[in-house]
């Protein structure tokens, strides 16, 4: 059975400089718990997490326009897996991110929404810090 999660956060900063770092799929490990590292060669994200475990992950979408990443992870926990951030303007200081899984099996979804909800109080808190992660673009 498939399952779906979305989490929100609102971050006081332009939506262009959390999509510098949203945006980056080589930064994920600076934000992300339990993330330790990630390498992209092409469109293939490899994760490793803290307890050793690496995630290959197909990267669909990374639209700068749209401020839209999406991946997908194939094999090991999953059947399906479907994962979208995306970054949207509210004003010229702040913006909304979102990060959503669709996942099979349904408990995957509820797993991966506890820690994407951590990665954005993460991601804001840095962002909000002015803290640099990774070089500029």
């Amino acid at each position: 059975m498939r399952g779906s999660v979305r989490r929100e956060v609102v971050v006081g900063v332009d939506a262009d400089t959390a999509w510098r770092v949203a945006g980056r799929p080589d930064l994920l490990h600076h934000w992300y718990p339990g993330v330790v590292a990630c390498q992209v060669a092409g469109d293939v994200r490899t994760v490793t997490l803290a307890t050793g475990l690496t995630l290959e992950e197909t990267i669909l979408t990374c639209d700068p326009l749209l401020r839209r990443f999406q991946y997908r992870i194939s094999g090991g926990l999953f059947t399906e897996h479907l994962a979208s951030v995306d970054v949207i303007a509210l004003d010229e200081t702040s913006c909304l991110v979102t990060y959503a899984s669709d996942a099979d099996p349904a408990t995957m979804a509820i797993v991966l929404g506890g820690a994407s909800g951590e990665a954005l109080a993460e991601l804001r808190r840095l962002l909000e810090d002015g803290t640099t992660i990774g070089e500029t673009r």
